[in-house]
């Protein structure tokens, strides 16, 4: 099965009947759970400030924040994802919605076995007795794209097998319309929607969830891992049975162990709690600077703890691969953070594309220059990674920033492998245990070996630059002498203030037309009295007198209050 692909042209509102239904029941759902200030802060705040979403989530308190899980759950599935999708992104909300929606789990009724099984003898093309030796049908766990259920092959293999659910895959098609046309509508009417590109932020959030959709997908992303560390000691990653996976189907090898939440089934078991946490943020750190290729769940229930300490890994639906600029870019924030240079480090979020409009990099500077300056009586060793990240989103959204989307993903499989390392061995640190890594990686990145093709490859770029310069050049001095060159200006300044210089000109219009109506009306009523209509006469020209008299004062309250705005 394949999932529909993301730009497909749309329907207009008025044929899409259940779709403008499913808006109505969103809109009555924030608004029951006393969130309609996040609708109608879109359009009330139509010439934000640059911290635009801060004005909008000023009531940023836990218990708003708990309401937004609350409705989010009531809506559904997709909006269960996309607040778990939203809690990553600490550079666009505070941090009381952050940690509440962190909460949110997804977890949902599990659908009648006979359902299931369907898809199962559908998609294998044989009865589930057929392929299996023994087969529970009590799921192991129950989420909104897919069950799990344990199975043993005919083989003796013990294995799991996951179902995607019927239906719901045009279940979260019909929802992620509803959010593209809001995205839509807020990017085209808003300052917030151009400003925070809720467009790509959707976008985002559709590609991950049709992937997860895909478990053939999924598996090639279990081979890779399964490939990046073989011999690994500290990490095993299960083995696919292809001959028993499809899009809609996946077979893995049963994995068993003590999740690694489990504290008391960890000292229970003498398991030292230390390596463990260490073996996560090893597993952290060598998916993201060597591999280029990151779990992007990192959540509890995907990791099972060995009798060594050694990390079992699940769950390969979400995942992140880095270019290798991204990855560089990553690596250099790491190192500015270390080295404590506001400069360098304002540098590498820059160049990893923050979205803002008319960023101020002095500013910028300043703010970072002031929050490492805090950390000088300190060891930074002994600070957290979730405090740091912390302490920088805060100003980043200080500066009305957005982070790209695959630095906050980075960010955030990072310090929650750190946030679990604590849990386990509340005296883990994090840049102590990482600094050797990132030295290591530093080096590695800055080896002849990698800079040779990168500076080969800039040397040809450049040759080629060279060659076609002179050509170049020859086109542009004919476009100037034949008059063809053209200078096109894009400035959302100047267009406001052209509308404003419009607005002005349109009230002074009016104003002459309406000054010139009433002395018109005041010399007619003086000079020139008709015997025939004397009667009637007088009152055309009273009511045309006193409704220019009331379209007046109309004119100068509209004036007065949008001086006041």
């Amino acid at each position: 099965m394949t999932s529909q692909p993301p730009n497909l042209p749309r329907a207009p509102w008025f044929s899409r009947g259940p779709l403008i239904a499913r808006s109505g029941q969103i809109v009555s759902t924030f608004t029951r759970h006393g969130l309609g200030f996040l609708l109608t802060g879109l359009s009330e705040h139509r010439a934000l400030p640059r911290q635009g979403l801060s004005e909008i989530f000023k009531r940023a308190t836990h218990r708003q924040a708990a309401q937004l899980c609350t409705a989010l759950v009531e809506l559904g599935p997709t909006f269960v994802k996309m607040g778990q999708a939203l809690s990553a992104r600490s550079d666009l909300l505070p941090e009381a919605y952050v940690d509440e929606l962190s909460k949110l789990l997804d977890e949902v009724p599990p659908t009648a076995f006979t359902r299931m099984e369907a898809v199962l003898t559908a998609e294998l093309g044989h009865e589930t007795a057929d392929l299996f030796a023994a087969f529970d049908p009590t799921p192991l766990a129950s989420a909104s794209i897919g069950q799990v259920y344990a199975a043993t092959l005919k083989s003796g293999d013990e294995v799991v097998v996951k179902i995607i659910r019927p239906g719901a895959l045009d279940m979260f098609e019909r929802d992620l319309e509803v959010l593209h046309d809001i995205a839509d509508w807020a990017s085209a009417h808003t300052d917030v929607g151009r400003a925070y590109d809720l467009r790509s932020l959707v976008d985002e959030f559709a590609y991950t969830v049709r992937n997860e959709f895909d478990y053939l997908r999924e598996g090639h992303n279990a081979d890779l891992f399964r490939q990046n560390f073989y011999g690994d000691p500290r990490v095993t990653i299960p083995k696919v049975y292809w001959e028993f996976t499809t899009h809609r189907v996946m077979t893995m090898q049963r994995v068993y162990g003590i999740k690694i939440n489990d504290f008391a089934a960890l000292d229970a078991s003498a398991i030292n709690r230390r390596l463990v946490a260490e073996n996560l943020m090893h597993f952290a750190l060598r998916q993201i600077f060597e591999f280029g290729l990151y779990h992007a769940d990192p959540h509890s229930g995907n990791f099972f703890v060995q009798p060594d300490s050694s990390l079992a890994v699940m769950d390969f639906g979400m995942v992140g691969r880095l270019n290798a600029p991204i990855k560089r870019t990553f690596l250099g924030v790491a190192m500015a953070v270390q080295q404590k240079d506001a400069s360098f480090l304002a540098d590498e979020l820059i160049s990893a594309g923050i979205y803002a409009h008319g960023l101020d990099r002095r500013g910028l500077i300043r703010d970072l220059d002031r929050l490492l300056d805090s950390f000088t009586g300190n060891d930074l060793g002994e600070l957290t990674g979730v405090q740091m990240v912390k302490d920088v989103m805060t100003v980043i959204f200080k500066h009305g920033l957005q982070l790209p989307g695959e630095l906050v993903a980075l960010t955030r499989a990072v310090t929650v492998a750190e946030g679990t390392g604590l849990a386990l061995y509340p005296r883990f640190r994090m840049f102590t245990f990482a600094q050797p890594y990132l030295e290591s990686f530093w080096a590695q990145e800055r080896s002849p070996q990698r800079m040779a093709p990168r500076v080969g490859q800039a040397t040809l770029d450049s040759l080629e630059l060279s060659l076609s310069f002179p050509r170049r050049i020859h086109r542009l001095m004919d476009m100037l002498e034949r008059g063809q060159m053209e200078v096109n200006v894009n400035f959302q300044v100047l267009r406001e203030l052209t509308g404003e210089l419009q607005k002005m000109t349109n009230r002074m219009a009016l104003a002459m037309v309406l000054s010139a109506v009433i002395i018109a009306l005041a010399l007619v009523l003086v000079i020139y009295h008709p015997a025939t209509w004397q009667s009637f006469g007088e009152v055309i020209f009273g009511l045309a007198f006193f409704s220019s008299l009331a379209f007046g004062a109309w004119l100068m309250w509209s004036i007065i209050r949008s001086g006041r705005t």
